[in-house]
């Protein structure tokens, strides 16, 4: 399973705004692309002293062909989207990360 994350910080002044928008626009237009089969969105606890706020989105698909296929045919069209609503408004960074563990649960002390 591949974890696509958009770590994004975005100014204050906008991020209550920002936020809404993207959960009510931008994830559902990137999850109906049908590439991903789920989502969330982190807010950092520890903010930079930036001026923004900072979160994480973070989307889960089967494989990197996936992946690289919504790049390909999509990306493009939904960050404009984006971009042209918040421009100079946040700054990103995109990650891909391969999950190798999920809910790996602690191991019980014998007594």
């Amino acid at each position: 399973m591949i974890l696509y994350n958009e770590t994004i910080s975005v100014d204050n002044a906008v991020a209550d705004e920002w936020l809404q928008w993207i959960q009510e626009e931008h994830i559902p237009a990137v999850m109906g692309t049908g590439f991903f089969l789920g989502n969330q969105v982190s807010r950092l606890l520890h903010e930079i002293a930036n001026g923004g706020t900072t979160y994480a989105v973070q989307y889960t698909c089967r494989n990197m062909e996936d992946l690289e296929e919504y790049q390909r045919d999509h990306a493009a069209a939904i960050e404009t989207r984006h971009h042209q609503r918040y421009e100079g408004k946040y700054v990103i960074f995109r990650s891909m990360l391969e999950v190798v563990a999920r809910d790996v649960e602690r191991k019980q002390e014998s007594e």
